[in-house]
């Protein structure tokens, strides 16, 4: 058995799925997991944004001279906080098209924010530290997940057909992103994806 069916075998054992919960894992093709990889799942009808979900916690913070995490999925309409928890200054940035801005440079116990209204991907770098970087995934979508360690996320999900999504800002696809239609919503999927090393330079995503 393959080291990511024998993984996820041992998922489905350990977890009883609930109808409706949607056991996923993400490998790359040597089976290996794949951490975060942001999984979301799009009813073919339509699902609209619970405020309740805007209005969560969400950091990405700046320690030990990186950003954690290094990837932050975050429905459209959410406010981010961005800590410096570093003994340094930090000048933290973004380049891409659905949120351009710039925090000059601030210190540790100072936070700035920012809200993202579009879905996409921000690609954060820090102006003074250029091995710096990480990715607000920004989803329009109430069911997303970010893949643990082991490559898994588990979503509960409406009884309804859709669209399985997995996204990764080093995954070798058209806009680091591959889908599937799915009719059933429990159960379990599993996706092979090929990726690769370094990430994409802060920034120029």
């Amino acid at each position: 058995m393959k080291p990511s069916l024998l993984i996820f075998s041992l998922l489905l054992t350990a977890t009883s799925a609930a109808a409706g919960d949607l056991a996923t894992i993400v490998t790359d093709t040597a089976g290996k997991p794949v951490p975060n990889a942001v999984v979301t799942f799009t009813p073919d009808s339509g699902a609209s944004m619970p405020a309740a979900e805007k209005s969560k916690a969400f950091v990405m913070a700046q320690k030990n001279v990186q950003f954690v995490p290094y990837v932050l999925a975050v429905p459209a309409g959410t406010t981010v906080a961005f800590p410096n928890e570093d003994r340094v200054n930090h000048h933290v940035y973004s380049f891409s098209p659905i949120a351009k801005f710039q925090f000059p440079l601030y210190g540790k116990g100072k936070s700035r924010s920012m809200t993202f209204t579009q879905p996409g991907t921000v690609a954060l770098g820090c102006n003074i530290h250029d091995s710096m970087a990480a990715y607000i995934r920004v989803v329009s979508t109430p069911y997303y997940a970010t893949t643990d360690g082991a490559g898994r996320v588990m979503l509960k999900l409406p009884d309804t057909a859709g669209s399985l999504a997995v996204w990764h800002p080093n995954m070798d696809a058209p806009d680091h992103q591959i889908a599937r239609s799915i009719a059933k919503t429990s159960g379990s999927q599993a996706f092979s994806v090929k990726v690769h090393l370094p990430a994409p330079t802060a920034g120029q995503y």
